[in-house]
């Protein structure tokens, strides 16, 4: 085979056709290339700026946003906090009769609240989060939908939950 018919060679003495990372050992130990990503992942870069005296350029990456972790957690504890506020309902109404109603949902009452300012909290903080306007180096979050609803959520179940054991005690008391 004459050198104009062999491929390019690229890292590691593979074809250029089958570009290989690395050719050293792997976070287990086992050696052996490492092929690239596919082409279809790979980002352009937002800007190149070159590098003044050097034939180099420094390229600033597109970072894609990510979820906020603050907006799920606001999202869970919300609508965690309208669930155990239909539990201080269904107790306040089962126990009224019994007598034991009224401290059935007020155990249930204390979680639901706190779920409920957790989740009113964690949406703020998360809804801030992702409004802030971050430069590129820096990660951008997404998520403000979600940290709204868990906001809305909690305010729910928390008035559910207030709702729910001044009726359980008033049909304890009565």
């Amino acid at each position: 085979m004459t050198d104009e018919a062999r491929p390019p060679l690229g890292a590691g003495g593979q074809p250029a056709a089958y570009p290989m990372m690395s050719s050293g050992p792997g976070p287990t130990g086992v050696g052996g290339p490492v092929p690239l990503p596919p082409r279809d992942t790979w980002r352009p870069p937002r800007r190149v700026d070159a590098v003044p005296g050097t034939p180099f350029g420094l390229a600033y990456l597109e970072v894609p946003p990510i979820i906020s972790g603050l907006a799920v957690g606001a999202l869970s504890a919300g609508i965690g906090s309208i669930m155990v506020s239909l539990v201080v309902l269904c107790f306040g109404l089962i126990g009224a009769s019994g007598g034991w109603g009224a401290w059935a949902a007020g155990a249930f009452g204390v979680l639901g609240a706190l779920l409920g300012a957790a989740a009113i909290v964690l949406g703020v903080i998360g809804r801030r989060q992702t409004r802030r306007n971050a430069p590129p180096p820096a990660v951008r979050f997404a998520g403000a939908g979600l940290a709204s609803a868990g906001v809305w959520c909690g305010v729910a179940g928390l008035a559910v939950t207030v709702l729910a054991f001044g009726l359980a005690v008033i049909l304890q008391l009565g």
